[in-house]
């Protein structure tokens, strides 16, 4: 067989002739189909090297009816120097839709600001005709309950079944080749007639959502094309990807906060998936890294992971065989974390896929010079990419098509084995509770955290878990609790804790192992940890996530099978409103640590709330300080309580108790022109709680001068940058002003906030005018790197960052607990509970604005040479020397006290009431870990988390942790919303 292989036309008209190999043969054109010319003359043109293309994508097949990409696009997919608008992908995949029988559109869901996501199904006629049928099949496999788990029914359905590759692009903003690639490939898989892809429409249906990130792309397309009318100008980055968050959006598969996740949960598991493969562009050439590198997620079913090398390793071999340089499997991607967008599939019994090719941030054609790690070569990388390149967005469709094509040609020739293992690991899924455990969780219905209880079971719900509630109370026999010290400093064991059992109520949540999506409530419940000594030295990404521990709820996981057979019924979506307990026309609603309570506040603002200064009891309830009273409650109230899920109680007496009346702060929520993915978090937390807020920026800071008359509140939420410097002075202002506005040209920029100039930041003024807002009364919440701003700036006197030592955190899940000193803050916290450590950042505290410096405490001092033990003091031989004062001694969380020689004439000791005090610290070492990796926890354990920093007649207040971080750190969204609420009360 010959074929002729056309080089880049600025070389060559040469044709070049010779035997095909079995691979070339296998992946021939039709030689009978019409190609279109004038496309694989442009393919070749935009192409920067003949080695950067294969023969899957140097030529286009004509078709007479249905459109190619030229038509939407005005040149071929790929081309330099064009991004195309959102209308126009999804425009032209309905034109597909229209002109052949092949492709059929579903609309599937829309993002936070309105903009439509899409799916797109191309098979055979025939397999499109009896998608519901073949939808049902794959449901009946899916969900082996429906067959009684019967393998010869399944192996039936399994021959009458297709499987659905399920891919998706662009869910970040920045890596733009993914749309023009992703309508070439399906115009390709809708009319081309070669053999193997005439067998891939025939094996199995292609789904696609082109734009997953829908608000990000139209932003990024601004962005290109102002950069396009400026070309010789420095561009703004993009700021704003989605409506919350940038790239942090492909970390949400567990909670399922944003919309384009629900919408893709729904899309897979609605069409029964096989496969989810999401296309990425941030490594060259190409990185399959479906294989990734270790840990494995603990909870996967063994036979994904041999599907994951199966796949991973063929897709390098047959793109390496077709010429293709830098393509590689492997890497250092741990694939530990069930964050990712395509992980979906992997704990919905699936196969999770994911690519990355290599992109310019836009259409441009570029220079790309590479680092020593992304060109030498490795044991899983023989075949590295070029360290100098010329690297077009077409180079990128024809690495990111040639891929696809290869990868749905194993596919399709491989379909009912991998129909075969959908089978099996979907029943498996079901009989795990007998298998390996647990038999299921339970969520106590006695619980006094049910807001927090409801919105886990919100998030079980989005990831279609079935949830159920026991009919009786039942009693389970618990496992004893092996223990170990957790700090990471030592591996001593403790005396195991004797088997117990519990009493549930009736009406407790039951989430059973013995269903079809059990991995995913698995996964999402479970504790994780990751050892110290792990060979992965570098974690991609969060290491501990367990829900139940970052919910703050009462969750426990039972091995004991006898949950099985309790009598239990199916919870229906949505949960009806709390009821309610008690009679009379007061309304006690109690503080378990609930930020609800905020809710209720703005909710109910026209209603006269008082929040209690103390604890008090009615009858046989207890109600810790900040529980709410109201003495005149409408039907309005009683439904917003209701729907909250709060616990209220209608009492006709109330005791003696001190209570103030509770306003409505006017809160504000502070952002920079560096990064917005952060805060972001913040944003959508206040959103979710129905908090209102205004949203300004580090430079309406600088030319606000009296911000105390608009603003009780501003919460500065963590930047990611760690640079205080930076956040003062911006970026340079050396070259262009870059724009962040509305206009003809950038019509999607500007809907969040805007900006003539990106670059200044909040300067000096900005920093005297947070400083007047605080001194003023007003209240500031700073985290994580604005927490080390407020210190370097001056705005937290006595606050300093503690020295880390040789302490290991990554993304870790850690017990704090309240100190001695009472707050507001936190109000209800009555026990140690989880919060989110990113690095392992703590506070040291000093009654000094400067610190402690050389003042010598009794943990730090040695005593010298001389007489006696070790503990022993040494007195001079002679008359007259007495024994020292003993040195003070303090915890890690609390202030040095000075002696009255350290105060004398002291410029830099604060006042009494301008001390700051540490309200949280973390656990001791030995019960500090809670989820993920911890190494030498000593370094962190007893130091201060949340401190009250003092300035004027203000607050300061500091957070060491994340509080509001990806929708999953509920447990500690009150440590905020109590201060909000009390930011007068302090």
């Amino acid at each position: 067989m010959q074929r002729i292989l056309v080089a880049l036309a600025v070389l060559s008209a040469a044709i070049h002739v010779h035997a095909a190999s079995p691979l070339e043969a296998h992946f021939a054109a039709d030689p009978g189909q019409k190609v279109d010319a004038w496309y694989g003359e442009q393919i070749a043109r935009y192409t920067t090297d003949p080695s950067f293309n294969t023969q899957l994508t140097d030529y286009l097949p004509a078709s007479d009816t249905v459109p190619s990409p030229a038509k939407a696009l005005g040149d071929v997919s790929g081309a330099p120097n064009m991004l195309p608008r959102l209308e126009t992908v999804h425009d032209y995949f309905r034109s597909l839709a229209a002109s052949s029988p092949r492709v059929k559109v579903f609309s599937i869901g829309q993002s936070e600001e309105g903009r439509e996501m899409i799916a797109v199904a191309i098979a055979d006629e025939k397999l499109l005709a009896d998608l519901e049928g073949n939808r049902e099949r794959l449901a009946q496999l899916a969900d082996p309950r429906k067959i009684g788990l019967d393998d010869e029914r399944a192996a039936k359905l399994i021959e009458q079944s297709v499987p659905v590759y399920y891919i998706t692009g662009t869910i970040h903003s920045n890596e733009t080749g993914t749309p023009t690639s992703l309508m070439e490939l399906a115009y390709r898989l809708t009319v081309d007639e070669a053999p193997y892809i005439r067998a891939i429409r025939s094996k199995m249906i292609t789904l696609i959502t082109p734009v997953v990130e829908t608000d990000g792309w139209e932003r990024k397309v601004d962005v290109y094309n102002w950069h396009r009318a400026h070309p010789d100008q420095q561009y703004p980055p993009l700021l704003y990807w989605g409506h919350y968050v940038a790239h942090d959006n492909n970390r949400d598969a567990m909670l399922a906060s944003l919309a384009l996740t629900r919408n893709v949960i729904d899309t897979y598991t609605g069409w029964h998936a096989q496969v989810l493969h999401d296309m990425h562009e941030s490594v060259p050439f190409l990185y399959d890294n479906t294989v990734g590198a270790g840990p494995y997620n603990a909870w996967i079913d063994p036979l994904l992971v041999g599907e994951w090398q199966q796949l991973g390793w063929n897709n390098v071999d047959t793109l390496t065989r077709l010429g293709l340089p830098g393509v590689f499997t492997h890497g250092d991607f741990d694939t530990w974390s069930p964050g990712y967008l395509m992980f979906i599939a992997a704990t919905h019994n699936g196969i999770s896929r994911l690519y990355e090719t290599f992109g310019n941030d836009g259409a441009d054609t570029e220079e790309r010079i590479l680092d020593p790690d992304e060109y030498e070569r490795t044991w899983f990388r023989p075949n590295p990419p070029r360290a100098k390149v010329l690297w077009s967005q077409r180079n990128n469709n024809n690495y990111s098509q040639s891929a696809m094509l290869t990868a749905l040609d194993y596919f399709a020739g491989n379909s009912q084995a991998f129909l075969r293992n959908f089978w099996l690991k979907s029943k498996r899924s079901v009989t795990k509770a007998t298998d390996s455990g647990p038999a299921g969780y339970v969520l106590a219905a006695d619980d006094p955290r049910s807001s927090a209880q409801r919105k886990l079971l919100q998030v079980l719900q989005r990831q279609k878990v079935e949830v159920q509630r026991l009919d009786a109370a039942l009693t389970i026999q618990l496992p004893a609790k092996k223990k170990s010290a957790a700090s990471g400093d030592d591996k001593e064991t403790r005396a195991d804790d004797a088997p117990s059992t519990r009493t549930f109520p009736a009406g407790s949540y039951v989430v059973r192992m013995d269903q079809p999506y059990s991995r995913i409530a698995d996964v999402l419940l479970d504790r994780q940890y990751w050892s110290p000594d792990d060979p992965q030295k570098h974690p991609y990404d969060d290491t501990g996530w367990s829900l139940g521990d970052q919910f703050g709820i009462d969750l426990v996981r039972v091995t004991d099978a006898a949950l099985l057979d309790a009598p239990m019924q199916t919870v229906s979506w949505p949960l009806p409103g709390k009821v309610a307990e008690g009679h009379g026309a007061l309304r006690v609603i109690a503080n378990p640590a609930a930020p609800e309570l905020a809710s209720l506040r703005f909710a109910a603002k026209g209603t006269v709330i008082e929040i209690a200064g103390e604890a008090f009891r009615i009858g046989e309830r207890d109600f810790a300080a900040g529980s709410l009273i109201v003495r005149r409650a409408d039907a309005a109230f009683d439904n917003h309580a209701a729907r909250l899920g709060l616990d209220v109680l209608h009492s006709d007496t109330l005791p003696k108790v001190a209570t103030r009346k509770l306003g409505l702060p006017r809160v504000a929520i502070l952002h920079t022109w560096l990064n917005t993915q952060t805060e972001g978090w913040w944003r959508m937390a206040l959103d979710d709680l129905g908090i209102p807020f205004s949203y300004i920026s580090t430079q309406d800071v600088a030319r606000g001068e009296d911000l105390r008359k608009r603003y009780d509140v501003i919460l500065f939420g963590p930047i990611g940058y760690g640079d205080s410097r930076l956040l003062i002075d911006g970026l340079p202002m050396h070259g262009n002003a870059m724009p962040w506005k509305k206009s003809a040209l950038t019509p999607n920029l500007g809907r969040i906030d805007s900006t003539d100039d990106i670059r200044p930041g909040l300067g000096g003024s900005g920093v005297d005018h947070l400083k007047r807002f605080v001194r003023d009364g007003g209240l500031l919440i700073t985290s994580m790197d604005t927490s080390e701003f407020a210190i370097d700036s001056g705005l937290a006197p006595g606050v300093s960052v503690a020295k880390p030592g040789n302490l290991r955190v990554t993304g870790t899940l850690v017990r704090a607990q309240t100190t001695e000193s009472e707050s507001p803050v936190t109000w209800g916290y009555d026990k140690p509970f989880t919060v989110y450590s990113e690095r392992g950042m703590a506070f040291k505290v000093s009654n000094q604005i400067r610190g402690d410096g050389r003042i010598v405490s009794a943990d730090d001092h040695k005593r010298p040479t001389g007489r006696g033990g070790a503990d022993d003091i040494d007195l001079p031989q002679g008359a007259g020397y007495a024994e020292p004062p003993e040195l003070p001694s303090v915890k890690p969380w609390q202030a040095l006290p000075l002696n009255a020689e350290q105060a004398r004439n002291n410029p830099f000791l604060l006042p009494q009431d301008q001390r700051p005090r540490a309200l949280l610290r973390f656990a001791d070492a030995e019960d500090l870990l809670v989820s993920g990796l911890l190494d030498n926890g000593g370094s962190l354990a007893r130091h201060a988390a949340v401190v009250d920093a003092r300035l004027g007649k203000g607050h300061v207040l500091l957070f060491a942790i994340n509080p509001m971080w990806r929708a999953a750190t509920v447990g500690s969204y009150p440590l905020v919303t109590n201060a909000i609420l009390n930011f007068d009360a302090l």
